[in-house]
Formats: structure tokens, C-alpha cells, sequence
């Protein structure tokens, strides 16, 4: 079994703090060590390796395997990869503005979210979740252009409720929110960028409700 010696372990810890914008004594706080020591064991080579407990957590933080930083190699767990729920992310953008068409409706690859944490924000099946993009300004600022957003297709017309949807509408795929009128069968349909005009008293069976939006994901320029 391949361990990287400490020398490497050194100049990848020390590359991967430059790459996210960190520096020593926030990595340090991160482990719950004094401010000095992850310049001390890059510099210093002082503790000459990472206990387990500070690797571990480390590399979780950066999001790489424990064996870049002097952990053996991981092997497959199970029990681990149980605990994960893949989501597909789908090629095709939910239009925040005069609607997008779906044309290409296909996963292209998958996000990783945590089962628990799933269960906790949706209420159907985790199969019924897909990841979508946001484009178009017409949500903003609950929503930007390039969001991607996390949609709940067993939350849709038959618990349909105030909230942000994702709609078919004319086989334009589009994400507006949804206020329904509790007296009829109709609802209003709203943008959250007030330059852009409200639907009002549009029936339910005009538009197909593909899913409630439950979370949304953003770059930080």
C-alpha cells in the first residue's frame, strides 16, 4: 500500500489551502489547533504527520481522499457509500424569464447529497429529485442565472401550496412561484424580479406542474 511521503503531504496540503483561498491558521481553527500549527507542520514538518483524527477532517473539508494527505488508500465502503444519495442533474435550464424549451432532456451526470439530509428536505421519494439549472432573471434575487436548483417531483400538482415551482408551459420549461387561491381551482403565477408582469387566474389544468423547487446551489464570484 502507496503512502506519499511527508515531504508531499506537506506541498498538497499547502496547495490545496492556496487553491480555495485559506490560509494556515483558518485550516488550524478548522481542526481546533492553535493558529499556528498548520504553518508549522508545512514549514517545519512539525507534527511530521497529521494524527488521523486532523487528516480526516482535513480532507472531508477539501473534499479529496485521505491518502493525499499520508492516509492509506481508500478502500470501498459500503456502509459509507449507503449514506449518499446520487441525484441526476439534467441537461436543460428551468427559464427564470420567457421560458426555455426542453428539448434535451437528459441526466447528464449526478450530484452526491446526504441521505438524511434529503429526507429532511423533501417528502417524496429521493428518486422523484432531480438538479436542474436556473436561466433568466426573472426570479431574482431569490434566483440568479446559472443557480442550480434541487426539484421535488412528488411535491407537485397534488400538494400544490404557495412556493416556487417548475413548470411546463407550452413545452417551455420555467420556474416561477405559485400562489394558489384556496376559494377555486386557479392560481397566480409571479417572478420575484418585479419587471416582470404576474399570471393571474390561470387554471390548473393549463400549465404541468413538474416539481416543487426545495433547495437552490450558487457560485460565489
Amino acid at each position: 500500500m502507496l503512502i506519499m511521503s511527508n515531504e508531499a503531504v506537506r506541498s498538497r496540503l499547502d496547495a490545496l489551502i492556496g487553491a480555495k483561498g485559506e490560509d494556515y491558521s483558518s485550516i488550524s481553527r478548522l481542526i481546533g489547533r492553535n493558529a499556528a500549527y498548520i504553518q508549522q507542520f508545512i514549514k517545519r514538518g512539525i507534527p511530521r504527520r497529521l494524527s488521523e483524527g486532523d487528516r480526516k477532517r482535513i480532507a472531508r473539508y477539501f473534499g479529496v481522499g485521505e491518502e493525499e494527505l499520508g492516509g492509506p488508500a481508500a478502500q470501498e465502503d459500503e456502509s459509507l457509500a449507503s449514506e449518499f444519495v446520487l441525484v441526476p442533474r439534467f441537461d436543460v435550464g428551468a427559464s427564470a424569464g420567457p421560458g426555455a424549451l426542453a428539448d434535451r432532456e437528459r441526466a447528464t451526470d449526478s450530484v452526491a447529497f446526504r441521505g438524511d439530509w434529503l429526507r429532511r428536505m423533501a417528502l417524496g421519494n429521493p428518486r422523484d429529485l432531480s438538479v436542474i439549472r436556473v436561466t433568466g432573471d426573472s426570479m431574482f434575487p431569490t434566483l440568479s442565472d446559472g443557480d442550480e436548483i434541487l426539484v421535488d417531483a412528488s411535491d407537485a400538482a397534488g400538494r400544490l401550496r404557495d412556493g416556487i415551482y417548475v413548470l411546463r408551459v407550452d413545452g417551455a420549461i420555467m420556474v416561477k412561484r405559485l400562489a394558489v387561491n384556496p376559494a377555486g381551482h386557479d392560481f397566480t403565477v409571479t417572478s420575484d424580479n418585479p419587471a416582470y408582469p404576474p399570471w393571474t387566474g390561470l387554471d390548473l389544468n393549463a400549465v404541468t406542474v413538474i416539481g416543487r423547487v426545495v433547495w437552490m446551489g450558487r457560485r460565489i464570484s
